[in-house]
This record gives C-alpha cells, structure tokens and sequence, in this order.
C-alpha cells in the first residue's frame, strides 16, 4: 500500500509505504492551538515514510511536558503536518494533507475533557478521557 500527501505550497511531500492507521481526533488544547481546532491524525511506522521533498519541513518541540512530542510543519505555508513522540515508532500524520483516496476513517476521539467550549463532541465516534488504547 501506498500513499502520498504534501503541504499547501508543495515545500513538504512524502509517501508512505505501508499502512495507515485509521483517524483518531485530539481535542487537548495544544493541539487544537497547533491545528487551530481539533487536531485529526492518522498515523505510519515512521520507517515507512520517505520524504520526496523537504526543503519546507520544519519541527517545534511542544512546550506541555505532559505531551513530550515535536510537531511538523512546512516552514513556508505554514501546513501543521506531522507529531512524533520520541522512541515511538509511529509518527502521526494530519490526514487532510493526504492524497485521496485514502481508505482511512475516524474511529475515535481523546483528550475528550479538554474540548473547547465553541463546539460539541460528535457523540458518533467513540469518546477517551486520554490516549486511545
């Protein structure tokens, strides 16, 4: 299996060789700070991602020691692309900057507590207090 995605401008473009997996939804508040709403993340071994451009990329180490990770994002449009935890051997993808079709879904939601107050949970995907199991 086989998939591409990239940033707006082009900057950041990879393929990934291997399976996705289906779409979980982060509702903590750094990562709706980092998507500017609810963070969607479908996820890859990170050894099956090559990038076919890079001259974009950029990481930022998030601040929350609660969620040691660094975050993606193509330093020229601005696309909020990918987060990595560190010694994890999956690295979580935005599945919107995905080429379609990409045979994924939304399966669930976490940090459901930290939910901004402008919008409700969609009572359809199934709901965790923290990280999915």
């Amino acid at each position: 299996m086989s998939t591409s995605g990239q940033c707006i401008c082009g900057a950041v473009r990879f393929e990934v060789q291997g399976a996705l997996r289906d779409v979980l939804l982060c509702h903590c508040t750094e990562c709706r700070r980092w998507a500017g709403h609810v963070w969607a993340a479908t996820a890859a071994l990170v050894e099956d991602v090559e990038f076919t451009e890079d001259r974009g990329l950029r990481w930022i180490d998030s601040p929350d020691s609660a969620h040691d990770a660094r975050r993606g994002f193509c330093g020229e449009c601005g696309s909020s692309l990918f987060w990595q935890a560190p010694g994890r051997e999956r690295i979580s993808i935005a599945p919107g900057c995905l080429d379609e079709p990409t045979g994924i879904r939304t399966i669930g939601q976490i940090w459901v507590a930290s939910a901004g107050d402008y919008y409700d949970l969609d009572e359809r995907v199934p709901s965790h207090e923290r990280e999915a199991d």
